[in-house]
């Protein structure tokens, strides 16, 4: 075995640890996302049931105030009439009350549905206040839980980046700089054993030259086709 395989092999080894935390980590993004999604969508129903509200009130005072207008006309045309003194102008001053008279109760009908709209707009907003208490009540265990989980991954990938950078110490320079460089790579892995004749990554045919070397552990060789390091096993 070339000297400095058995190091570069145990560098591996531990860059698989740190690779295993972070999939783990990964893992648990799926899970939380459909908490955050479930707790969001809940909030946002509040916040509608809420702006539901605000619209309601805003309708019902508009209407009071349009009342308030239209009464306030209406007494200016009573006033108007008790000075008249045509028929025809009395006639007509009639014909706006009656038909003012008619629009105004509309809207006091209107406004009265108003407040309806707003008690019922008050109900649905404390509805989606209890679902949205609901869903974190519900889901404050899974979240602890997953909060429990990260962290403990979090440490092993802590103490797997200690041993790794151990391992690193072990590994000359310009190997560990083309090491390196590989992982950079699109191969999942720098080292892979023969695999008979072959590479054990891509399956291209080593000459047999190289391959001796390798075998012999006179050197440290790299694929042709894909770049990786290749060893002998055991």
């Amino acid at each position: 075995m070339h000297p400095e395989l058995e190091a570069l092999l145990a560098l591996q080894e531990k860059d698989q640890a740190v690779t295993a935390t972070d999939a783990a980590l990964a893992a648990l993004a799926p899970e939380l996302s459909t908490l955050d999604e479930a707790q969001a969508a809940a909030e946002r129903a509040l916040a509608g049931a809420r702006a539901g509200i605000q619209a309601a009130i805003d309708r019902r005072d508009e209407l009071e105030g349009k009342i308030a207008n239209y009464r306030s006309m209406q007494e200016q045309r009573r006033q108007r009439l008790e000075w008249v003194r045509g028929a025809k102008e009395a006639s007509t001053l009639m014909a706006e009350l009656d038909l003012a008279r008619s629009v105004l109760a509309k809207e006091e009908a209107e406004f009265m549905r108003s407040g309806d709209a707003v008690t019922e707009a008050e109900r649905k907003a404390a509805e989606a206040e209890r679902a949205l208490e609901e869903v974190r009540a519900r889901q404050a265990p899974l979240r602890e839980a997953l909060a429990g989980k990260r962290e403990q991954i979090a440490a092993e990938r802590e103490h797997a980046l200690v041993e790794r950078q151990r391992a690193t110490a072990a590994v000359g320079a310009s190997l560990l700089a083309r090491y390196e460089r590989i992982r950079r790579g699109k191969a999942p892995l720098a080292l892979y054993a023969l695999h008979g004749d072959a590479c054990g990554h891509c399956f291209t045919a080593v000459p047999t030259q190289r391959r001796v070397l390798i075998q012999r552990g006179a050197s440290i060789e790299g694929c042709e086709a894909c770049g990786v390091l290749l060893y002998a096993p055991e």
